[in-house]
């Protein structure tokens, strides 16, 4: 499963700053991890971390997809995520994705979904 073999692949890095004598949890392990955390948190978390490891990164075309993460693996690098209620779309999702991300003098691209406006 991936999100057993990029720490793996990793495993150096991770030395560096966990103690694993015991290996690279499983997938299983990862997933009752994950359930414990609160996805308003997580999205917290996440948006900070990305905030900070944005100013290092190089380039000024940002492209966002709604359906699913497209081409991410050319860059390995996804900026942010933002989940939409059932009952929505992405045109909703956009703007409260947007607004946690610092895009001045960026390009951004998107799908044609995206040029629409929101009925009030």
């Amino acid at each position: 499963m991936a999100i057993e073999k990029f720490p793996n692949i990793k495993r150096t890095w991770f030395e560096q700053y966990l103690s694993l004598e015991n290996g690279i949890p499983s997938h299983d392990t990862f997933g009752r991890i994950f359930s414990l955390i609160g996805p308003e948190q997580f999205q917290t978390c996440f948006f900070s971390w990305i905030k900070e490891i944005v100013k290092n990164v190089t380039g000024d075309v940002i492209a966002i997809d709604g359906k699913c993460v497209r081409r991410s693996h050319d860059n390995q690098l996804t900026l942010g995520q933002v989940k939409v209620d059932g009952k929505s779309n992405e045109i909703t999702a956009l703007p409260a994705l947007l607004k946690n991300l610092d895009v001045t003098g960026c390009i951004i691209t998107t799908d044609a979904l995206n040029t629409q406006n929101i009925s009030v």
